[in-house]
């Protein structure tokens, strides 16, 4: 039998919004002068190659715990209407003292159930272990499992399109990562967007993502090197959560409203 038009995916997402934090922003590709790219604007760069009609918004904002992207960009995001939605939240969870697994994976699920329930197609992903990355964040590797396993459930209960990037090895290579090891490299933000193209099944998407980089010399992280690192990027960071504060204190979503996609850079 035919599947009914209701029940076949369409042939592409022509109404793109994403929901998150500073990945889904895209800090790490590009900066805030030269303008941000991230896996959230390839994604749709992706889309827009299958269809030129694709419009995209970006309710990303950095620093966001995920019941603050529930509580600021989810009625944003249904009233924008999306029959594509990418929902990434729960790393700065992780990172607070405070953090509860079922809390923070409750807030992801609420989004995934309304967004669906709203007719949107929803994807999301799991995380890698940062600890490979930042060996001062390994005691945070049981709380990855803990969240990544709620999020798989989630997932499976609402349909979602999930991408596993907890999984493939090459997602704790360096270079997927940006300088300050919090976020993704231009690399890294290219290889997710390829991994939840392969989630969704676009055309022309495949596991290449998944694929090891090609070898380099082992190099030897100088005990100075680690050093200038915790007084330039995680000194900060602590800095701020002392003082409870955010690095998106202030800053709105650079994307609010659907808007044609630039053609894709190089």
């Amino acid at each position: 039998m035919t599947p009914s038009s209701s029940s076949a995916p369409p042939a592409t997402y022509l109404r793109y919004v994403a929901l998150g934090d500073s990945q889904t922003e895209g800090v790490g590709d590009g900066d805030d002068t030269t303008g941000l790219r991230g896996c959230a604007d390839r994604l749709a760069e992706r889309l827009a190659e299958l269809d030129p009609e694709v419009r995209y918004a970006n309710l990303a904002v950095r620093g966001r715990l995920a019941g603050q992207v529930r509580a600021e960009q989810l009625q944003p995001a249904l009233a924008l209407r999306p029959d594509l939605a990418t929902v990434v939240a729960g790393v700065n969870d992780l990172m607070r003292p405070s953090f509860d697994a079922d809390e923070t994976a409750g807030h992801l699920e609420a989004m995934f159930a309304a967004l669906t329930e709203a007719g949107a197609k929803v994807a999301t992903v799991t995380f890698p272990d940062v600890g490979r990355m930042i060996p001062v964040a390994r005691p945070l590797g049981g709380r990855i499992t803990a969240l990544n396993a709620r999020i798989r459930i989630a997932a499976e209960r609402h349909d979602v399109a999930l991408a596993e990037t907890a999984h493939p090895p090459v997602f704790t290579d360096p270079r997927l990562w940006a300088a300050d090891r919090l976020h993704a490299s231009p690399l890294g933000h290219a290889r997710i967007a390829a991994a939840v193209a392969d989630a969704l099944h676009l055309p022309g998407s495949d596991d290449s993502w998944t694929r090891p980089l090609p070898p380099q010399p082992a190099a030897a992280r100088a005990a100075t090197a680690e050093l200038r690192w915790l007084a330039s990027y995680l000194g900060p960071w602590l800095g701020r959560r002392l003082r409870g504060r955010s690095s998106g204190d202030g800053r709105a979503a650079r994307r609010p409203q659907l808007l044609p996609v630039s053609p894709a850079q190089a």
